[in-house]
């Protein structure tokens, strides 16, 4: 799992920060957004679902995809 930020499209606004259940442990705002700690990280995308700019990936590994390279 991993989360992009399109550093063209961040405004570094922080809404996905505000929004995130899990936001100051997660996300860090300095000019740009970037997700700095994935391990409390619950999938639910609201960041990605609130970012007025579209800037904001949620990657879910595909776990049949990860068997399929072993």
């Amino acid at each position: 799992m991993r989360i992009e930020v399109d550093k063209d499209k961040c405004t570094g606004c922080g809404i996905c920060k505000e929004a995130c259940p899990k936001g100051a442990k997660i996300w860090d705002i300095n000019n740009k957004a970037m997700a700095t700690n994935l391990n409390f990280c619950h999938l639910c995308t609201i960041c990605a679902s609130k970012c007025p700019e579209g800037a904001i990936r949620v990657i879910r590994d595909d776990p049949d995809e990860k068997e399929k390279n072993e």
